[in-house]
C-alpha cells in the first residue's frame, strides 16, 4: 500500500528569508511538525562554546543565538551536528530523526553526507540531494514542508510567495519498487 506524500525545499540566501517562510507557514496554519530548516551555523567565528535544549527552545553561548532559539520554539525536534566537508549544521524538525535514522542505520550511499543519507532514505534523488548539499555548504538555509500532496502544495504556494532563491517538490511514493520519486522544480 503506497502513501502518497510531497517533500517541498526551499532554499534561501539568508537566515532572515528562511526564517520569514517559516513565519508565513506558521501563519497560514501548517502543521510545524511537518517543517524543517537545516543551515550551517554562520558565527563560527564568535567561539560557540555550546548549544542546550531548555524546554522548548535551544540556547546557544555566543552570538546570533536568536534566529536559532526562535525557530527551536516553533518547530519539533532541534539537533547540532558536526559534518565532514560541512563544518557546524544545525537542523530542526522532522529532518532530525531523518539523519538520525540514516546514522543509526549505518546507511551510506556513495559520496553522500549524513544530510544526504536522510535525504535518499525518504526517496529524494540523488541529484537534487547534491544540489542541497552545495547549497548548505554555501551557507544557504534548507525550509523543507513534509505531508499530503494537498497540504504540500498549499506550502509550496506560500513558500512561493517569500522568494526563494530555488523551490523543488519531490513527489514520494513510499511503495516496494519506487526507488526514485518524481521531481517538480518550481
Amino acid at each position: 500500500m503506497a502513501s502518497n506524500n510531497d517533500i517541498v525545499v526551499a532554499i534561501y540566501d539568508t537566515h532572515e528569508q528562511a526564517e520569514q517562510a517559516i513565519k508565513e507557514l506558521q501563519r497560514s496554519g501548517f502543521d510545524m511538525k511537518k517543517l524543517s530548516i537545516v543551515g550551517k551555523n554562520p558565527h563560527t567565528e564568535e567561539h560557540v562554546v555550546g548549544f542546550y535544549n531548555a524546554g522548548d527552545r535551544m540556547k546557544r553561548w555566543g552570538g546570533a543565538g536568536a534566529f536559532w532559539g526562535a525557530l527551536w520554539g516553533m518547530l519539533f525536534g532541534a539537533a547540532f551536528f558536526l559534518i565532514p566537508g560541512f563544518g557546524p549544521v544545525l537542523v530542526a524538525g522532522p529532518l532530525v530523526a531523518w539523519i538520525v535514522g540514516a546514522l543509526e542505520g549505518a546507511l551510506v550511499v556513495g559520496g553522500l553526507s549524513a544530510i544526504g543519507a536522510a535525504f535518499w532514505s525518504i526517496g529524494v534523488p540523488k541529484d537534487s540531494i547534491l544540489q542541497y548539499e552545495t547549497a548548505i555548504k554555501t551557507d544557504k538555509f534548507l525550509v523543507l514542508a513534509h505531508a499530503a500532496s494537498e497540504e504540500a502544495a498549499k506550502a509550496r504556494d506560500i513558500l512561493k510567495r517569500t522568494n526563494p532563491s530555488e523551490m523543488h517538490t519531490h513527489s514520494i511514493q513510499h511503495a516496494a519498487g519506487n526507488p526514485e520519486p518524481a521531481t517538480h522544480v518550481l
